[in-house]
């Protein structure tokens, strides 16, 4: 599923600060339910990571080394180690291992392009650490936790519905 167009579209004007202060503070929440996210990387913690989803007019950069989230808006030609680019939701079912990443793949759902090795480490780096995003992001949401994670776990199971359900 795709993110939907009418609201994907008022992101082409909110003001970057606001979109970023957003996508870095549900960042900071993931690092400190899973502070150990990014040491299997090894020698590829150093790399950049550009994520573009097809469906958004964002683009989202992970760098490792520096715990630090950064988006622009497309086209954005930003440096990079790895690139994995395709549909949002599918995106943030590769974070949680909800879906079949060489599937995605070889279907072409997703495109993955620059450092191979790289983007293989981080999947590897991602396969253990049981991120579930409504539940991680609903920790963080105090009093209105409960709503948080209902709504974040109904998205999912209907943006995913019909996806292959684990990677390996």
């Amino acid at each position: 599923m795709e993110f939907p167009r009418p609201l994907a579209a008022p992101l082409a004007v909110v003001p970057m600060p606001l979109i970023e202060g957003t996508v870095k503070l549900m960042f900071e929440s993931l690092l400190k339910r899973h502070p150990a996210l990014f040491d299997r990387l090894g020698e590829h913690k150093a790399k950049r990571y550009v994520f573009r989803p097809v469906d958004l007019p964002l683009v989202f950069v992970v760098e490792p080394s520096r715990a630090a989230v950064s988006v622009t808006r497309k086209p954005a030609d930003c440096a990079a180690d790895a690139v994995v680019e395709g549909p949002l939701f599918l995106l943030l079912a590769l974070l949680e291992g909800r879906c079949d990443a060489d599937g995605l793949f070889f279907s072409r759902a997703l495109t993955v392009g620059g450092d191979m090795e790289a983007t293989l480490a981080l999947r590897n780096a991602l396969d253990g650490c049981e991120i579930d995003l409504p539940r991680d992001l609903g920790a963080s949401a105090g009093p209105l936790a409960p709503f948080v994670s209902r709504t974040a776990a109904a998205l999912r199971r209907r943006a995913l519905a019909g996806e292959t359900a684990a990677w390996n």
